[in-house]
C-alpha cells in the first residue's frame, strides 16, 4: 500500500448490507470525445521518440514532465516532488 492509499478517506460508508440496483441516469458528454489533439507542442514531439512496447524503459522523470506540460502547458515547470510520511511532530525531544 502506498502512503496515498494509507491516507485516503476510508470506503466502509459505500457499502449497506443490502444492495441498491436502483438505476441511475446518465449524463451526456458535454466534450467531443472523438477528437484528438494534434497541437505539436516540443513536449508532443519528444513524446512521439518514445518506445511505448516496453513502458518500463522510459525515463519516468521525462515521461512525468512529458504528461505535465502535456496538461498544464509548456510553460509550466513540473513541481519539485513531496516526499512525506505520517509523522506527528511533538515538542519533546527524545533522547
Amino acid at each position: 500500500m502506498l502512503h496515498d492509499d494509507a491516507a485516503a478517506t476510508s470506503m466502509f460508508r459505500s457499502f449497506t448490507a443490502k444492495p441498491d440496483a436502483t438505476p441511475y441516469a446518465s449524463l451526456p458528454a458535454n466534450i467531443v470525445l472523438g477528437t484528438l489533439n494534434v497541437a505539436l507542442t516540443p513536449s508532443a514531439k519528444r513524446s512521439e521518440k518514445l518506445d511505448f512496447t516496453d513502458v518500463v524503459e522510459i525515463d519516468d522523470g521525462l515521461f512525468k514532465d512529458i504528461i505535465w506540460k502535456g496538461l498544464k502547458g509548456e510553460n509550466f515547470q513540473v513541481p519539485a516532488p513531496r516526499r512525506s510520511a505520517f509523522v506527528t511532530v511533538s515538542g519533546e525531544d527524545e533522547d
